[in-house]
């Protein structure tokens, strides 16, 4: 306990074995992270916003939009297929400094067909950017990824992209987030102009004190792959008229006394609490209110805090970051992120206490201790050796099978971190290889890739077709994993979809469970029945014809 050390002894230990001068670097480390996601719809600009933050924390020098110059590619784009397709389809975490603070930042894949990792990856995360395109507003996937928010209670900044494109109404917006997603917002700066009129953005205080500065954003010649010039100047200055065309001036005047009048007031607390959304304003294309809006976020997005954890008991408690030792939990794996090492990486988030290379921990599904050697940080391919890291940081171990998705690490075990959910798959097929006699590469690859978790291997007691059944989320998935064989391992396969098209773990006995003649009973890889449906209303009149069995669609 702290009040247990006495301030006159830097060298007293507390329960967690850290001395007093120790634990307050800790407490000063963990209260400079800012570990975050990024969600959106495909296509609002994700990876382009995270490349800028990349350019404002001086990271690179110049930024590659996706789909941006020739032969200029998004950093934190690692795949071949996302570099060629201009999407993310993998979770990237990277690590870099920004003006006083140390930015975590997971870059997560906004196609629906991942929104399985997306999920594990939000777990991750302290806070949430949530990426509008001014044109489209609240789409599907934005939907989707901000229920999750909510339901783990993550607090969201909203960042209203390519507002240098002809774009809807910024209070309409405004109305849309409040409507759709059900969260009040709080526009914490204003556009003036919009399309080929956006000059720049009006901020409003965060306490309430009214306007501050107009900020006026000059293209540069570099097309945004240079950070944008800014003019800072008062509202009433007069300069601003000779900058401003009158009309776009006075409307965007006009919308903030409408804002001052029906508007929400922000608040940290009420942000922090998930009540209310930051709204900001800008083009990640053109860095157009990015680094104001980074700024902002630097400020007002929580460090890590206290975490629920499961005891053997079948109890919860909650674990404080910086009074407990080192414990993380892995909540992403990658294989072949460098093809020259050939190796497996498991993404473990540091929950509490000071991690440090070659620590021994308590593996607590094998319940038995493991050295971490060799762990990493990274930027897309390029990866760093950590000496040590804090809580809200994210570490790379390499992955020999030691390692799933979920998996709990700690000092001292005892407990385990909240385990992490598998949603139901929607689409299936058979897999082999074209050739045989790279059956071996094969065999290899899909273990490896299997274990990243975007696409679960099923079992039958049907020995008669030896190709391995897979279930995924959606069909790019097995787009992405033929790719990955063929790229990465160097086979081609050959890809059968199956009739099903939806599924759910089954709870209760198996040999009672009365099925339709057209369904599949299989197992996944933890013993677990999963029933394969040819159709909606059939899983539906199954649950019906079995009301001592439960048809579960989370798991």
């Amino acid at each position: 306990m702290t009040d247990s050390i006495p301030q006159s002894d830097p060298s007293a230990q507390d329960s967690a074995g850290l001395r007093a001068q120790d634990r307050a670097g800790l407490a000063r480390e963990t209260a400079r992270r800012r570990t975050f996601a990024i969600i959106s719809h495909p296509d609002a600009g994700k990876t382009t916003l995270t490349e800028k933050l990349l350019l404002y924390s001086g990271l690179i020098r110049t930024a590659g939009m996706v789909k941006g110059r020739k032969g200029k590619l998004a950093t934190s784009d690692w795949m071949g297929m996302e570099q060629e397709r201009g999407i993310s389809i993998t979770s990237s975490a990277m690590q870099f400094p920004y003006k006083g603070t140390v930015i975590n930042v997971l870059d997560t894949p906004g196609h629906q067909d991942f929104s399985e990792d997306t999920y594990r990856t939000l777990t991750a995360a302290d806070s949430a950017i949530m990426v509008l395109d001014a044109a489209k507003g609240v789409e599907t996937q934005t939907r989707k990824l901000f229920e999750v928010c909510r339901i783990r209670k993550i607090p969201v900044l909203t960042f209203v992209n390519k507002l240098d494109l002809p774009g809807r109404d910024p209070l309409d917006l405004m109305h849309e987030v409040e409507e759709v997603l059900g969260i009040h917002s709080s526009p914490l700066n204003w556009p003036i102009g919009q399309g080929r009129d956006f000059a720049g953005v009006i901020e409003r205080r965060f306490d309430g004190g009214g306007l501050g500065d107009v900020l006026l954003f000059t293209k540069t010649a570099a097309a945004g792959a240079q950070k944008a010039e800014v003019e800072r100047l008062a509202f009433g200055d007069p300069r601003l008229a000779e900058s401003v065309p009158p009309h776009v001036l006075e409307r965007a005047r006009h919308e903030l006394e409408l804002l001052d009048v029906a508007g929400n007031p922000f608040s940290r607390a009420a942000f922090l609490k998930g009540e209310v959304t930051p709204v900001f304003f800008g083009s990640a294309l053109t860095n157009f209110g990015v680094e104001p809006f980074f700024d902002a976020f630097a400020e007002l997005a929580p460090s890590p805090s206290a975490r629920p954890i499961d005891l053997p008991d079948g109890s919860e408690r909650t674990l404080d970051p910086i009074a407990e030792p080192f414990s993380g939990y892995v909540f992403k794996i990658q294989a072949n992120m460098d093809k020259r090492h050939r190796d497996c990486l498991a993404f473990v988030r540091v929950c509490s206490g000071r991690f440090e290379r070659d620590q021994l921990v308590h593996h607590h599904r094998l319940d038995r201790d493991i050295r971490l050697s060799r762990p990493h940080s990274m930027v897309a391919q390029e990866r760093n050796t950590v000496d040590s890291a804090f809580p809200g940081d994210i570490v790379g171990l390499i992955n020999r099978g030691t390692f799933r998705i979920g998996d709990t690490i700690s000092l001292r075990g005892g407990f385990e971190h909240k385990p992490l959910p598998h949603f139901q798959p929607e689409v299936f097929a058979r897999i082999a290889p074209k050739d045989l006699g790279k059956r071996k590469a094969f065999d290899k690859g899909l273990e490896q890739l299997i274990a990243e978790g975007a696409v679960q291997r099923l079992h039958t007691e049907d020995r008669s077709n030896s190709d391995p059944l897979l279930a995924a989320v959606g069909k790019l998935q097995f787009e992405v994993l033929e790719y990955r064989l063929r790229d990465e391992y160097g086979v081609d396969t050959r890809l059968t979809p199956l009739p099903y098209e939806c599924s759910a773990w089954l709870e209760g006995d198996p040999t009672t469970f009365v099925e339709p003649t057209t369904s599949l009973l299989t197992r996944d890889s933890r013993g677990r029945v999963v029933v394969l449906f040819m159709t909606e209303w059939e899983k539906q009149s199954a649950a019906r014809r079995n009301p001592n069995h439960k048809l579960v669609d989370i798991a």
